[in-house]
């Protein structure tokens, strides 16, 4: 049976910006980068990037819980958030929450953030942007 998964990941983006010297900076190996102008894997027809990023993420993983993927992403980023804002004013960039959760069999993750994420996302003026993908399933009743 397909479980429902979660995953979250965090985005510096912008224009052009020196992707190693963040990572230098943060002392934070990213899970995925890319700069402007590449092209985009496995597409029918050829798009290329239109910005920068630098992101930090968890993959897809088996959770009913959004804060468990959250957490993992900013234990790597706890006590940064002078150094993330510094980064984004020297580099003119933007942050982001990403958080995907792909629904099997109705079975919905709690869409919780706890305080430590919200105030985290607040210092460094980060966005949170939340996808959903229901996929179908039979409720079955007698």
């Amino acid at each position: 049976m397909d479980k429902t998964q979660v995953m979250a990941y965090f985005s510096l983006f912008g224009d052009n910006f020196p992707i190693d010297m963040v990572t230098k900076k943060l002392e934070v190996t990213p899970t995925e980068t890319y700069k402007k102008g590449d092209l985009i894997p496995n597409r029918s027809v050829a798009r290329y990037r239109n910005e920068t990023s630098w992101d930090l993420g968890t993959g897809y993983q088996d959770s009913l819980e959004v804060n468990d993927q959250l957490e993992q992403i900013l234990y790597k980023l706890q006590g940064k958030t002078s150094l993330i804002n510094e980064i984004k004013e020297e580099y003119s960039i933007e942050c982001k929450f990403f958080i995907v959760i792909k629904i099997e069999n109705g079975n919905t993750p709690t869409l919780y953030l706890n305080k430590d994420i919200v105030k985290f996302a607040s210092g460094i003026e980060a966005e949170i942007d939340v996808d959903l993908y229901a996929n179908p399933y039979n409720d079955v009743t007698d």
